[in-house]
């Protein structure tokens, strides 16, 4: 058989191991996979790595918050994505006033994207409330396609207490989800905020003491035991702490199907970036904070072990110039979040595979076929296997170079990981058998992203 398009002679990485031969895509799909395979247009990748399309499981494109906007797009920031060889983003559906039918905030959400995404993309549904008529909408947000939801143990308009809390953890397991959970205690930010506010400690380099290992600790352990409770799978988004990530991998242990993800900045950046005395130390401001060498030594541990099990971005990009800057006179009025939807996959390979945390098929287990398989969105996305869609990632193992601002795609006008090395870059990469990266340049293709279905 003659196929659409043939990627040859390339080392595919796969979920399950490593092969030489060549990828047959017929109809966006991979047909194929096997040696001398003949195309109607071939694309050699000898001496390079072919990977499935990254899988983001944690990003917010276009966000509003209560006083701006993210300063990226839907269009630039999926570009952004697949130059860095990510397919798919799983980003949130966020109420947009309190009560807020859930299908209509999807639909607001959803129309943001459509006809500007570069790349494919799913959501996360946020539960504010558990409001028995809010609760009632759950098993209809699952048939649309959106089988996982988010719960905060913090920040006003979205904490839920215990109770509520349990409520839901019910509610979306018995209709077969999964809820996902930012992992903070409240009471311990709050108490921390007033205790610095009180002493005049309002400085960047102050904003680390208001938000504590402690209260990930805590709150990470008692989400474990209310979802153990109430039977409950729970997946623990951005994990920066020792702690947190030892509490998870005890529950894993105990056989409680829970699941822990962390992101770059956790694992390459510490608080030393927000505590240098300058308010520079703003461009860092996450929630939650940056942490210590021990926990980032702690974190690489238990990615490499398996007791993490996925890494997504937390993409949030604010521009340093006149977003950030609000925060000069108090560290409660910078907004949170990094930028880095572009560097996942080159830093983990740098980082992780070269430094030998990760062996290949481990990267791509915890940056493509595992956020798919807990979001519902495999068997198209996160892998290379017959049937799955042609989302394909040429990668150039032996390139080198540095991450700088002004060579990434991003719209913000800062890179945390400014000086970086780096070690591989994405060459090509294919969206359903279409090139939108071609020789490590953008090749103009219109917007093609799809909304994807996710299966609970």
């Amino acid at each position: 058989m003659v196929y659409d398009l043939v990627v040859k002679d390339g080392t595919i990485v796969s979920s399950i191991g490593i092969s030489r031969a060549d990828i047959g895509i017929q109809d966006g799909k991979i047909a194929q996979i096997a040696p001398a395979l003949n195309g109607r247009e071939e694309r050699s990748a000898e001496h390079m790595l072919v990977l499935p399309g990254g899988v983001d499981p944690h990003v917010h494109i276009q966000m509003p918050t209560a006083m701006m906007t993210t300063c990226d797009t839907w269009a630039g920031a999926t570009r952004a994505a697949a130059l860095g060889g990510t397919t798919t983003v799983v980003d949130f559906v966020e109420p947009n006033y309190p009560g807020q039918p859930l299908m209509q905030a999807f639909e607001e959400r959803r129309a943001l994207a459509q006809g500007q995404s570069a790349i494919d993309y799913a959501f996360h549904m946020t539960l504010c409330s558990s409001a028995p008529e809010t609760l009632r909408q759950v098993p209809e947000v699952l048939e649309a396609g959106m089988p996982s939801f988010k719960v905060y143990t913090t920040y006003t308009g979205f904490h839920l207490a215990d109770e509520e809390l349990l409520a839901v953890l019910r509610c979306v397991a018995a209709a077969g989800g999964l809820t996902i959970v930012h992992a903070e205690s409240d009471a311990i930010i709050q108490d921390a905020v007033a205790r610095l506010l009180a002493e005049g400690q309002q400085s960047v380099a102050d904003f680390p003491l208001s938000r504590p290992e402690i209260a990930e600790k805590e709150a990470i352990q008692r989400v474990l035991t209310l979802a153990d409770y109430a039977n409950a799978p729970v997946y623990i988004v951005h994990v920066s702490t020792r702690s947190g990530a030892e509490a998870i991998t005890n529950a894993r242990k105990k056989g409680q199907p829970a699941w822990g993800e962390t992101c770059p900045q956790y694992l390459l950046l510490d608080e030393s970036r927000i505590m240098t005395g300058q308010f520079e130390g703003a461009k860092f401001v996450c929630c939650p904070p940056l942490r210590t060498p021990d926990d980032q030594a702690a974190l690489w541990s238990a990615l490499q072990a398996g007791d993490l099990q996925t890494v997504g971005t937390d993409h949030c990009a604010f521009n340093f110039i006149g977003q950030k800057q609000l925060g000069k006179e108090s560290f409660l009025n910078i907004p949170s979040g990094l930028p880095g939807i572009e560097l996942r996959m080159t830093l983990l390979y740098t980082y992780g595979v070269k430094n030998g945390y990760l062996s290949l098929t481990d990267w791509i287990n915890r940056c493509c076929t595992t956020p798919a398989r807990l979001f519902g969105l495999y068997p198209h996305k996160g892998d290379i296997q017959p049937g799955f869609d042609a989302d394909l990632v040429i990668f150039d193992p032996d390139w080198r170079g540095m991450a700088t601002q002004s060579a990434l795609h991003e719209n913000v006008d800062y890179t945390p990981y400014e000086g970086f090395e780096l070690s591989g870059r994405v060459k090509s990469t294919l969206l359903r058998g279409r090139f939108l990266v071609s020789d490590g340049e953008w090749t103009g293709a219109p917007p093609a992203g799809k909304f994807i279905c996710g299966n609970p």
